[in-house]
């Protein structure tokens, strides 16, 4: 009890209720300045999101950028560029002009020149393509029985390039456990600094 007489007894009372009470703003303000963090984080993610899905839109391709992952096209792109497609199939496909293509089998496009254009009787369009780097065509890299390829094998084409950086994708998918120490080292920067 807490009488007028008893100044020291109604301090150490009234001390301890102020220092519950920053103990509980503290926690609070550091779940806060957490949850802030959480936000910001999401609000990143959700940003590239944004621009990934505007830029496939935009271009019309499913994948509007991709990584060159070896040296058949040099000297025109080497092993790291990262490419910028479109696909607007409205266009003619033209001889010289560098694709990115997928065929039946195959997990991972190519990105080789178009070396023929071939019109059937009934108008359908169709090409063979060529790596600058290969002695031979691609009719090894078809799908079997595939001698040309259709617009519909076409993810797009190539409209600009950015050298050598894609080359962080490729060691990454080199070296796994660099992927997840770089990981773990994000995630501590992001729980050790704090915005003050």
């Amino acid at each position: 009890r807490c009488g007028c007489y008893d100044y020291l007894g109604c301090w150490k009372y009234v001390s301890m209720i102020i220092f519950f009470v920053f103990v509980y703003c503290g926690a609070l303000c550091l779940c806060v300045q957490m949850l802030f963090q959480v936000i910001n984080f999401l609000l990143i993610v959700l940003s590239a999101l944004m621009i990934w899905k505007g830029m496939v839109v935009t271009l019309g391709s499913e994948s509007p950028i991709v990584v060159v992952l070896s040296g058949s096209m040099e000297p025109a792109f080497h092993r790291g560029d990262l490419l910028f497609l479109s696909c607007h199939n409205d266009v003619p496909f033209r001889v010289g002009e560098i694709v990115v293509f997928k065929v039946d089998g195959r997990d991972i496009p190519i990105v080789h020149r178009i070396i023929k254009v071939h019109e059937d009787e009934d108008g359908k369009v169709q090409f063979l393509t060529k790596g600058d780097n290969n002695r031979v065509d691609d009719r090894g890299l078809y799908a079997p029985g595939q001698m040309w390829l259709r617009p519909d094998n076409v993810i797009g084409r190539a409209e600009a390039f950015a050298p050598y950086v894609g080359m962080v994708t490729i060691i990454m998918n080199d070296y796994p456990a660099l992927k997840v120490a770089l990981l773990v080292f994000l995630a501590a920067v992001a729980i050790i600094h704090r915005e003050k």
